[in-house]
């Protein structure tokens, strides 16, 4: 017999009792400790091919049992009885041995479980596909294979694509304007050329305006690269 131990509560356990003969069969349950167990009915009879259902309680507990162990026993006692007997025929002599009654008797051990703990915390995995999660740790930042995750999931994500009319034909004048103002830098450099070459005598008025030229077409160049 299994009971589920629990402290201050009272435990029952169900002992169900089959007859699979011809005759009526009367039954006896006793127990080596009654002030700790309640059985119901302890004492009956049952019918041929019928069952019947014994409850047995135990009180409840203030201490858990040590190392689970319990060295309490049942015993139930069946002898064939007269056919319409019932239970307030059955008498203690019935179960007598030495009146020569034919007693049959079966041992039950009392087996103590403990409850069953609640259950362990399962890990989240992240669904296949989508991004790792990056924790963060104590002092704020992310560690570094959370850093590297992460990187890879944003590295690995493709840029979107914009293929409307309108986009097009931005970047179509942006093209434009890009190859106009190279070959208008080529036409400068090659006007710079030719002023440096004829006023390669002169103070040092030319190289100076030289100078603010070129700087005049790096950033027009510079402006340009950035909106393509």
């Amino acid at each position: 017999m299994i009971f589920v131990v629990e402290l201050k509560k009272q435990i029952s356990c169900s002992l169900q009792l089959r007859n699979k003969s011809d005759n009526y069969v009367a039954f006896k349950v006793k127990t080596t400790n009654p002030k700790k167990y309640c059985v119901r009915p302890n004492t009956g009879v049952v019918l041929p091919g019928l069952t019947c259902d014994v409850i047995v309680t135990m009180q409840a507990q203030k201490e858990m049992p040590l190392d689970m162990q319990c060295k309490d026993k049942f015993l139930l006692q069946s002898v064939i009885t007269s056919p319409g007997a019932t239970a307030k025929d059955i008498t203690p002599e019935m179960f007598n041995k030495e009146a020569g009654h034919e007693v049959e008797e079966c041992k039950l051990r009392v087996v103590y479980v403990a409850p069953p703990g609640p259950p362990s915390p399962v890990r989240e995995e992240s669904e296949e596909g989508s991004s790792p999660r990056a924790s963060v740790s104590d002092n704020g930042n992310f560690s570094t294979s959370e850093q590297s995750a992460v990187s890879r999931s944003y590295v690995q994500r493709p840029q979107p694509e914009d293929n409307s009319p309108e986009a097009k034909a931005l970047i179509s004048k942006l093209t434009e304007e890009k190859n106009s103002a190279v070959q208008q830098n080529k036409q400068l450099q090659k006007e710079l050329e030719l002023l440096r070459h004829h006023s390669s005598r002169s103070r040092g008025g030319i190289p100076f305006i030289y100078t603010i030229l070129v700087a005049l077409v790096g950033i027009i160049l510079g402006y340009l690269m950035k909106r393509t």
